[in-house]
């Protein structure tokens, strides 16, 4: 039975992300996922005007007769949430934690999906593949991916991207758009990556809370390493420290961006103290333009 205070808490967000897809992203979804992905249809004989590209040659030495491959735009897409459920989500110095910003992001792009008719899965991962739904259509299967998103409660603190990847690729053999939902501390995924979007239309979500990039003049601040245990005492009145912290902050950051336009993995970065809608939006027109 699920507490009342829950089911309220459901019905705010899918309140919330209605409107949402329904006032701001209602055309930009469709424009850029819709029509990308193409599907084998049938062989038929070559007609003069045919892409020679798209020849069967298998058939054609069969036959005698040269046929060409037809193919047709995908009616349906399936979008696979990917979200981290590690330790480090429990941050926030602001309203919401990382985790919960998360939560309400993939919940607008799985509203936004089954609006267009599509199928939704989640993967939930820590350093371990904590919870997988196979992606199915409907307002009703979306609920469920919501709440389990809301209610679950990881067995592990760690982060292994690495290895949800290559889980994704053992379980979605179809090309997908997925939605890699992290603040990417973790180490060892780049290869993963690469391989995931050749064979999938990847976008990494990239959660950061404020305090992750500077440090506010406050005094001596304890942090702990919610994924490792370790703590560390910083005097954040030192300018100095300060400085150092916002450099090697910067350059993660930098690092990341780097490494997601090597790859061609488009990106979005979320921060916990700015609505998350606007970086969403910017991102889906700016991919509009690329594909049209």
């Amino acid at each position: 039975m699920i507490p009342k205070e829950l089911i309220k808490k459901i019905r705010q967000i899918e309140i919330r992300t209605n409107r949402m897809v329904n006032d701001v992203l209602a055309g930009e979804y469709q424009s850029v996922f819709k029509g990308r992905g193409m599907e084998f249809s049938e062989v038929r004989e070559y007609l003069p005007g045919d892409d020679i590209r798209t020849i069967d040659w298998n058939v054609t030495a069969r036959t005698g007769k040269p046929h060409v491959k037809k193919f047709v735009e995908e009616r349906e897409l399936t979008v696979m949430l990917l979200v981290d459920a590690s330790s480090s989500g429990e941050f926030g110095t602001v309203a919401q934690m990382k985790g919960e910003v998360a939560v309400e992001i993939c919940a607008l792009l799985a509203f936004s999906a089954i609006k267009n008719n599509d199928r939704v899965g989640l993967i939930i991962f820590t350093d371990a593949i904590e919870k997988f739904i196979p992606p199915k259509k409907g307002k009703k299967h979306v609920l469920r991916v919501i709440r389990e998103l809301l209610f679950f409660e990881p067995k592990k603190k760690k982060t292994d991207i690495a290895q949800v990847l290559e889980y994704l690729g053992r379980v979605q053999k179809r090309r997908s758009v997925v939605f890699l939902v992290s603040d990417f501390m973790s180490k060892g995924f780049e290869k993963d990556l690469q391989i995931a979007n050749r064979k999938h239309d990847l976008i990494a979500i990239t959660i950061t809370d404020p305090r992750e990039i500077s440090l506010p003049r406050i005094g001596f601040i304890e942090f702990q390493d919610a994924e490792s245990g370790e703590a560390i005492v910083i005097d954040t009145y030192s300018n100095a420290v300060r400085e150092l912290f916002a450099n090697l902050a910067s350059e993660q950051r930098d690092q990341r961006h780097q490494f997601f336009r090597s790859i061609a993995v488009d990106s979005i970065d979320i921060l916990t103290d700015k609505p998350y809608v606007d970086p969403l939006v910017h991102f889906f027109r700016l991919r509009a333009k690329r594909y049209h």
